[in-house]
């Protein structure tokens, strides 16, 4: 039995990834800042010594590192705290990988460009963050490349899965449907929503090809925020919504977002391996899961 450690194991995507990796034969070590159980060791990645130790007492087989600051209005206030958690806590990760002969997998994002593409973004695009989120994720990808010859870098676009433990849009807008009618969705930014399950399945399927590299791997098609909005409206049965299309200059923030994080699979598809749902279908048995668990 192959055995895997895991980083940030308890966010969204740790949800639905660590099942999976279980029912495919691996024996996976959950780690994460707090441990929310028994089945959970306690791993902060910007400890240096405490993840050397850590790998090097486990001996995986892989390390897929998912841990990360993921709030992107956070790292652009808090610079510091998200290039330590980052950019800093992937570095020691990779080194000790370099240093065991660990093929490691590493979670990016379409934040690493700067939106003003027509379309989606390919591996082959110049990466030019806009944030320091984007920023110090690709700084990390560059680490991971310069340190590592068995690496897989996976892009992931807007992500959406854990339920309870999703705290961005998809599950922002189910919250505020429980308590308004009308609610004002911008029109002008765009992306690839990427649903945990699906994401997680890709991540596996890359991993079983044993072809290292940079990857996307995001939901098919492309779409903005309102017409996120509208199918989740849909999908709930809520014809008494109304739905208001503004700009994002009403909803001024922090970190400047692109026009567009809008990821292609083109490598997955040239190798015939693009088995990623649509968006529609991905985001529709999120919000009937919703419905269960709420």
């Amino acid at each position: 039995m192959k055995k895997v450690i895991v980083t940030g194991a308890a966010g969204m995507l740790g949800t639905d990834l660590c099942p999976l990796l279980s029912e495919n034969g691996f024996k996976v070590y959950r780690t994460d800042l707090y441990a929310e159980n028994q089945d959970f060791d306690i791993l902060d990645v910007r400890a240096e010594d405490r993840v050397s130790d850590y790998i090097k007492e486990v001996k995986p087989e892989l390390v897929i590192h998912l841990a990360a600051e993921t709030d992107v209005d956070r790292c652009e206030k808090e610079a510091e705290h998200a290039f330590l958690t980052n950019t800093k806590g992937t570095e020691n990760i990779a080194l000790v990988c370099q240093s065991l002969d660990i093929p490691m997998v590493f979670i990016s994002t379409g934040a690493v460009f700067d939106g003003k593409k027509e379309g989606g973004y390919t591996e082959e695009d110049m990466p030019r963050p806009l944030s320091v989120y984007g920023d110090s994720k690709l700084k990390a990808e560059r680490i991971v490349q310069s340190v590592l010859s068995k690496y897989y870098i996976v892009r992931a676009g807007w992500m959406i899965g854990g339920h309870k433990k999703d705290k961005k849009f998809v599950w922002k807008i189910i919250q505020i449907l429980k308590t308004k009618k009308e609610i004002a969705v911008v029109t002008d930014k765009f992306g690839s929503p990427t649903f945990t399950k699906d994401f997680s399945k890709g991540i596996l399927d890359i991993v079983s090809t044993g072809q290292y590299g940079l990857y996307h791997c995001v939901n098919k098609g492309i779409c903005n925020r309102f017409n996120i909005a509208e199918k989740i409206v849909e999908y709930l049965g809520r014809k008494d919504i109304v739905l208001k299309p503004v700009t994002s200059e009403v909803f001024p923030l922090p970190a400047p977002r692109g026009r567009s994080e809008s990821l292609l699979n083109h490598k997955l598809s040239l190798m015939a391996m693009d088995n990623m749902r649509s968006w529609q279908e991905a985001l529709k048995e999120y919000v009937e899961e919703g419905k269960e668990v709420a």
